[in-house]
């Protein structure tokens, strides 16, 4: 374990083996810093934070300072983080609140780029790429190898489905299905997220029966709802997981296909 001698590292927090914490960090007294945690320099890990092994964090990110709601009241809640992350400079990450849950939560495998930030209460997956500037609000949940294009703002509450891919500036106000093409400051769900599909070894079938049912959403006869509840009973899995995302209930409203 290394720590820097301007360190400043609460003897009550956990360090876990091969630790590098380097120039001007804060560590308070409830962080836990799992195996081959580096703090590059100037970071703050404030509050019950707890942070996965092998995990990078660049300078001047704060992770697990108190939520930017006015309705938290001092409230005893986490942030955790998984393993082997990459979080850039200047990222922000609040830990939860008591109407929320009480936990903020990231996954392993994931990078984010400078200046993001993860609001409280929020779930994110694991592998899940966040480009530069991207805010993430309050409560959303973002499923696993999402991607998040620079500048893009995710309203609170949202849900993004797995493999969805957000371009870049994208205002995002309501549900994205999974695998799922966002793009353009006022957002419409444009299509599927092709190259993300194609990426992850999706077998060409499975990449078929998601474009035939596409075509269903924006052309099909009947509501946006009806359309997705015939897909629950598809021979694709692809296709039962966007009727399973929609008919679950959520407190926004889906993007639809123009």
């Amino acid at each position: 374990m290394e720590v820097h001698a301007t360190a400043l590292v609460d003897p009550r927090a956990r360090l876990g083996q091969g630790v590098r914490i380097g120039p001007f960090c804060v560590v308070g007294p409830d962080a836990v810093l799992g195996d081959g945690v580096e703090l590059r320099s100037h970071v703050v890990v404030a509050g019950d934070t707890e942070i996965g092994a092998g995990t990078v964090v660049f300078p001047f990110a704060v992770l697990g300072e108190i939520p930017q709601d006015l309705k938290y009241a001092g409230e005893r809640t986490r942030l955790r983080i998984g393993a082997r992350n990459r979080i850039r400079e200047y990222v922000t990450m609040n830990i939860g609140t008591d109407g929320g849950g009480g936990e903020t939560r990231i996954g392993d495998g994931c990078l984010f780029m400078a200046n993001c930030h993860v609001a409280h209460d929020a779930q994110v997956g694991d592998r899940v790429i966040v480009a530069n500037s991207v805010a993430i609000a309050g409560h959303c949940t973002v499923g696993d190898d999402v991607v998040i294009g620079g500048l893009a703002g995710v309203h609170q509450w949202v849900r993004i489905g797995r493999g969805a891919m957000i371009g870049g500036m994208s205002k995002i106000t309501h549900d994205v299905i999974p695998h799922g093409l966002v793009q353009g400051p006022r957002s419409e769900l444009e299509g599927l997220n092709l190259v993300g599909l194609k990426r992850r070894g999706i077998p060409r079938d499975d990449i078929s029966a998601l474009r035939a049912a596409f075509q269903v959403l924006r052309e099909g006869e009947g509501s946006f709802l009806e359309r997705m509840r015939s897909f629950a009973e598809s021979e694709s899995a692809l296709v039962r997981e966007w009727a399973d995302f929609v008919l679950a209930g959520s407190d926004r409203q889906f993007m639809t296909p123009r």
